[in-house]
């Protein structure tokens, strides 16, 4: 009988032809496509408020540096190890959801227009980026 306490999970053939599957279609112009674009979106929203130019309001300017520095490291790490890292696509759409409301949360009656219009498009770009991310690991097990 085998000993089981040494078994590694991630060496069962099925973990592995899924992780092979899903690294598959993350490499296709697509999933590029999409991580490329979730890097930029984190990258963005982590200059935004040098870009824009609401960074006295120190509540949303830390806030957006740091979940934009998360996020394009969450989009660097899925564009490497997508087999390893799909699990946490769930994470993108709830960080462009908080980039939505984080102007009305942190700075409710000082966030400019400029602050405001800025989180709204870029929190919508990431939760559409998140979506897609999360439905490359359903399109690797839809296709053979």
């Amino acid at each position: 009988m085998a000993d089981r306490s040494t078994f590694d999970m991630g060496q069962h053939p099925d973990i592995a032809e899924l992780r092979a599957r899903y690294d598959k279609v993350a490499q296709s112009p697509s999933g590029q496509s999409v991580s490329g674009l979730t890097f930029l979106s984190g990258l963005y929203l982590a200059i935004s408020p040098w870009v824009v130019g609401f960074f006295g309001r120190t509540n949303l300017t830390v806030n957006n540096l740091i979940t934009g520095i998360a996020l394009a490291l969450l989009a660097a790490g899925t564009a490497s190890a997508y087999g390893r890292m799909h699990g946490l696509t769930w994470v993108m759409p709830i960080i462009g959801v908080w980039t939505i409301i984080t102007p009305w949360v942190l700075a409710p009656h000082s966030a400019g227009t400029g602050a405001l219009i800025s989180n709204v498009v870029t929190g919508a770009v990431i939760i559409a980026c998140g979506l897609a991310m999360a439905s490359l690991g359903m399109m690797s097990t839809h296709r053979r």
